[in-house]
């Protein structure tokens, strides 16, 4: 006899890292300037189905950092998850895929752009830690017009 009521199941298949990007145009040249740099941080969700009941959910995070309007560094990182999630209802799936995954993914990326930033000469940037709850509750009407596929954005200076 068939389960009428079958278990939710949310796992974890795989946390990886999906694209990192170290850019210094104005190097070396930049470097022997004294001037207080300014950091623009750009933060983005994207999520999209890989198969029945498997997502991939990415944070994306931008790290422009600037010298007298003059590039000193760009730190691009987008990391990834797998997540397995099965037999939840539709009205309870939007808040795992906008609040849990997110929140599995994201110190992972912290640590990889702190991290290329050290790695690349320069005092590493810490993204601050991030409430996916508030920020899905304070988007909802517009997660819940964006499609599979599409990004929601998020924006800080820093």
């Amino acid at each position: 006899m068939a389960d009428s009521n079958p278990t939710p199941v949310f796992q974890i298949q795989r946390v990886y890292l999906k694209d990192l990007s170290l850019e210094q145009p104005n190097s070396p040249q930049i470097l022997l300037e004294q001037a207080q740099p300014q950091v623009d941080i750009n933060l983005a969700l994207g999520a999209e189905p890989v198969a029945d009941g498997i997502y991939e959910v990415a944070v994306t995070a931008t790290v422009t950092t600037k010298v007298n309007d003059k590039v000193l560094f760009l730190v691009e990182a987008k990391q990834a998850g797998i997540f397995e999630i099965r037999n939840i209802p539709d009205e309870q799936l939007q808040p795992i895929i906008g609040i849990a995954c997110p929140g599995i993914v994201y110190p992972y990326l912290r640590a990889i752009v702190s991290d290329v930033c050290t790695r690349a000469g320069f005092p590493p940037v810490h993204l601050t830690e991030l409430n996916f709850q508030a920020m899905y509750e304070a988007q909802n009407p517009q997660f819940q017009n964006t499609g599979p596929g599409e990004e929601s954005k998020i924006v800080t200076t820093a």
